[in-house]
């Protein structure tokens, strides 16, 4: 279950629903680390100060808006509370429309909505409203400190939630060079339309998302296999243990040490979430995570190629059959080559 994005209420008139509001969405990415190719160590991302040149500790990082050249004001995280309190509690519906008068490309990010405690009769009855009469609601809400325009549309038996762009952000067609909208005086045919309409009449389908994949993310996961089973990876190199101090040395501050060890770390957070949230708020653990052995992107990209697999359904190619003959049916615990995973583990060690 993914974690909740937001809490708050629908504002329907005089009616406020609680809600949960959830992502709808994922994205399939291949996780590739950077590495430095001289000894494949993993290269990390430092927060630097541009005037002095040293790293910035998380705990020092805010947030200024620069209203004149070199001249900011901090803004704080009290001030994106305190800036409207109402609009960040609640998913304010301002109007109705028909879903078909939404241009496709105001559409952006969806979201699930669940009601809340004591919530689900007005849910209900917002969500049936809409179905009869074959509206989608707008509606303003903030969500991470930017307000969003919103379609709230019923999809079965949940509202679904989908951000919607503001007029000022998409851009105008003007500058584009397209073809005029007579097909006469572009030259085409009777002839011509009448056979492009029988093509696209051929071409008809239901709706079955299901069967489209991303062909290639699957190939270059077999090619990353392929560099695996043939050997060709990569091992961290080990850092060559320091001497020991010689005896009557320079009695060393361990507590300065530990003090210096600690700067510039964040705190390790729990449920293994993104990467790119634990830039957004700092992450300062760079110069650890390069003396620490780790696997190569090929490695771990291929465990989780392997552990995201879906069967293909029949009929359709995916354009990596090198993959997925391997391991038809996608049974879990198994890589690409059919091998149990632990078997896999063992043979890259």
């Amino acid at each position: 279950m993914p974690r909740v994005v937001w809490k708050g209420a629908i504002a329907f008139g005089l009616v406020h629903v609680p809600v949960a509001l959830y992502p709808a969405s994922t994205a399939n990415r291949l996780d590739l680390d950077l590495l430095d190719r001289r000894d494949f160590a993993p290269v990390g991302y430092q927060r630097i100060n541009k005037r002095t040149g040293e790293q910035v500790s998380p705990s020092d990082i805010v947030k200024g808006y620069q209203y004149e050249d070199g001249q900011y004001v901090v803004v704080t995280d009290e001030d994106f509370r305190e800036a409207n309190v109402e609009a960040t509690q609640t998913v304010e519906i301002v109007g109705f429309v028909s879903q078909d008068d939404i241009p496709p490309y105001y559409f952006d990010t969806p979201y699930y909505l669940e009601p809340g405690r004591r919530g689900e009769k007005g849910y209900a009855l917002l969500r049936e409203t809409m179905r009869a009469t074959r509206r989608v609601a707008l509606a303003l809400v903030v969500i991470r400190s930017r307000q969003h325009l919103a379609a709230v549309i019923p999809v079965g038996a949940v509202l679904l939630m989908n951000t919607l762009r503001f007029a000022d952000e998409i851009r105008s067609v003007d500058e584009l060079k397209l073809p005029d909208e007579s097909l006469k005086k572009l030259g085409v045919t009777a002839r011509e339309l009448e056979m492009a309409e029988r093509l696209v009449e051929d071409m008809v389908e239901d709706w079955a998302p299901e069967q489209y994949r991303d062909t290639y993310r699957d190939d270059l996961m077999a090619r990353i296999e392929a560099k695996i089973e043939s050997g060709r990876t990569h091992v961290l190199a080990e850092t060559p243990a320091k001497e020991p101090a010689e005896a009557g040395a320079e009695v060393v501050d361990l507590m300065a040490l530990l003090k210096r060890s600690l700067e510039g770390r964040s705190p390790r957070r729990a449920g293994g979430k993104a990467r790119s949230e634990n830039e957004e708020e700092g992450a300062g653990a760079d110069e650890d995570s390069a003396r620490r052995p780790s696997r190569s992107a090929g490695r771990k990209s291929a465990a989780s190629g392997a552990s995201a697999r879906k069967p293909v359904p029949p009929g359709r190619s995916t354009g990596a059959g090198k993959t997925a003959s391997r391991n038809p049916a996608g049974e879990p615990g198994k890589d690409g080559g059919g091998r149990a995973a632990g078997e896999t583990r063992r043979r890259r060690a």
